[in-house]
């Protein structure tokens, strides 16, 4: 082997391949100046990550080089051959893990290897991030699953605890600490929250002297990362982290503790990669057709993600973070041709299911918009027909719109704050007049995607919908309206009983239960699971039903996932339409003792209903 010069050249190259290409001219001859050049000889050993961890990046120069990415099959072919431009060792040197590959040159090579403390910042950006999610998602399909890293959920990314600073500490002492540590500092700003300071604030805030050392650190905090929580699944962080182009992600636990700081390099080795390269195709999508291409490898992604071990219920959490992607992009079409309307004059909704982040393949894409602002009839109805317009983006990306209405493109379901504010109060006071019970069911489901963070004005009238005793006795009288059941009447009747609905005859009297008992307790919870947990314990839902319909809900969810990506696999249609004779008998047993269990609920509420005051349905 012989060690070379040429920073210039190296600098120059690096710059045609990425993620260097994304890089600065210095920060690029810096890194170039650090490096060192090498050669191999063919069958030469160039590194070998399974015995220790590297502290470089290797990039080939010249030539070929060998790899295998499972410590178990040295024996056999290599997994890949990496071509001039390519990258390897970076995984090892981001996690400081003994965790491959093992590299051999194919022929005469000429490497450059890039120390670490050169090379990690590349990887911090969001750029670098992509690069990441890209690369390692293309390894993971030539490993073998066994092989295949186990980061799953956003709690293994953890790396060690946050430096939690106090408010008041001095921007100097907050930096001398940061130092020490190694990272950014939290700091608490009260009622659940924190703001970060990262070296990227201490430059902008105090090193260009808007700021003084000894001012207090409270005054410079970033308050823009985004939050995940505890149990959240690694895919779905690093959407979020990727979507928000930001440079850290808090990590809380559900009763808002700190619990870590996360960044883009930590996701190196996760295998939330397996489905980035998808998500990023979506985020990048240049054009209608790119979108709706790219969209079919979905069902794809969320089966890779199920097979490799992520619960049922993050892998459905994670397809609610895509559509939500679809609905964006379908915005920025949209309105991309429409100058003549502001995508910002307005806040969408996801109702229903992709509301509550429970959609499937079969889910319709229910939505509601809310106009910040005055916008006359006429101009409302000009925003109507661009949402008709994305709908018809969504429909070539494989998604559905509501059947019976509940999207933005109706006028019932496109208002301003002020008219959404006085139907909702319209509803509590007549929820019999209007379809108030339905349209309230709908609303409570809603999460901004687009627009204003904050809850529109129609999800905040809805927070004390408890003090209205009258419409919550409606309101249960409408969520046990649907009936838990193995078969119905018109399946009976029509001569197909081998059929089951699980979404309409089991999964909706939950969801319906769930919503109902998160407004008694007046919780503002959208997800199923976190509206049982929250309402557990009352006296309408005691902690053991709450728990059975947990479990119950948990149960199904995953059966009908794995159905319909069954479904899909054979080339049918995904819906919610089960054959019985084509389950196990496992899994007809589950159905029938899932279904017992959720009309013992029901039963056990109506009786509430009929002999409990209305006003002690909350106690505990």
């Amino acid at each position: 082997m012989e060690a070379t010069g040429g920073a210039v050249e190296l600098a120059a190259f690096l710059a045609r391949h990425p993620p260097f290409d994304s890089v600065g001219a210095t920060a690029l001859d810096a890194i170039a100046e650090g490096s060192v050049l090498e050669r191999f000889a063919e069958g030469e050993l160039v590194l070998d990550a399974f015995r220790d961890p590297t502290v470089e990046v290797f990039v080939v120069i010249e030539g070929h080089v060998q790899l295998w990415n499972n410590a178990d099959t040295r024996l056999e072919g290599p997994d890949e051959v990496v071509s001039p431009g390519g990258m390897f060792g970076f995984s090892a040197m981001l996690t400081e893990r003994s965790i491959g590959p093992r590299a051999v040159a194919a022929g005469a090579v000429l490497v450059a290897r890039i120390p670490a403390a050169l090379a990690a910042p590349v990887f911090t950006s969001s750029r670098g991030a992509r690069f990441l999610a890209e690369m390692v998602s293309s390894a993971r399909r030539r490993v073998p699953a066994a092989a295949a890293p186990t980061y799953m959920l956003v709690d293994d990314l953890i790396v060690r605890p946050p430096l939690v600073v106090d408010p008041d500490l001095p921007i100097g002492e907050v930096a001398r600490r940061m130092t020490a540590d190694g990272g950014p500092a939290a700091v608490p700003l009260g009622d659940g929250r924190f703001g970060l300071v990262t070296d990227a604030v201490l430059r902008t805030r105090v090193l260009l002297g808007a700021d003084q050392p000894g001012s207090p650190v409270r005054s410079i905090v970033d308050t823009s990362a985004p939050v995940a929580v505890l149990g959240d699944s690694a895919a779905e962080a690093h959407m979020l982290i990727l979507d928000r182009d930001a440079e850290f992600l808090l990590v809380t636990d559900r009763d808002g503790e700190l619990r870590g700081v996360v960044a883009p390099r930590d996701f190196a080795v996760s295998p939330t990669a397996a489905g980035m390269s998808v998500h990023e195709q979506l985020r990048r999508a240049a054009t209608v057709e790119d979108l709706a291409c790219h969209a079919t490898d979905i069902p794809t992604m969320l089966d890779d993600l199920l097979s490799n071990g992520l619960a049922s219920g993050r892998v459905i959490a994670v397809y609610s973070s895509v559509v939500d992607t679809l609905v964006r992009r379908a915005l920025g079409f949209v309105f991309a041709r429409h100058p003549e309307l502001s995508v910002d004059a307005f806040t969408w909704l996801s109702l229903g299911s992709n509301g509550r982040r429970e959609a499937v393949l079969s889910s319709d894409v229910d939505s509601a918009a809310a106009f910040d602002g005055p916008v006359p009839e006429d101009g409302i109805a000009g925003y109507r027909a661009a949402f008709g317009e994305v709908y018809d983006v969504l429909a070539q990306a494989g998604l559905s719109a509501d059947d019976h209405g509940a999207t933005a493109r109706h006028a019932l379901f496109a208002r301003t704050n002020d008219e959404w504010r006085a139907a909702g109060r319209e509803w509590m006071a007549a929820p019999e007049a209007h379809n108030g019970a339905m349209m309230t069911s709908l609303l409570v489901d809603g999460r901004p995607i687009h627009g204003d963070p904050g809850l529109p004005a129609v999800t905040q009238v809805f927070g004390d919908l408890r003090r209205h005793p009258g419409t919550m006795r409606l309101l249960l009288q409408e969520s046990l309206s649907k009936r838990a059941k193995l078969r119905s009447m018109r399946h009976i009747l029509s001569r197909r009983p081998d059929t089951f609905d699980i979404k309409a005859h089991a999964l909706v009297p939950v969801v319906n239960i769930a919503r109902w008992a998160a407004l008694s307790v007046g919780s503002a919870a959208l997800p199923t699971v976190e509206r049982l947990r929250a309402a557990a314990g009352s006296a309408m839902l005691p902690d053991e039903q709450a728990g059975t319909l947990i479990e119950v809900f948990g149960v199904l969810q995953r059966l009908r996932l794995r159905y319909q990506l069954m479904q899909h696999a054979v080339g049918d249609r995904p819906s919610d339409l089960i054959t019985m004779s084509r389950m196990s008998s496992i899994d007809r047993s589950v159905i029938a003792q899932a279904v017992r269990e959720i009309s013992a609920v029901q039963r056990r509420m109506d009786n509430v209903a009929q002999y409990v005051p209305t006003k002690e349905w909350a106690s505990r």
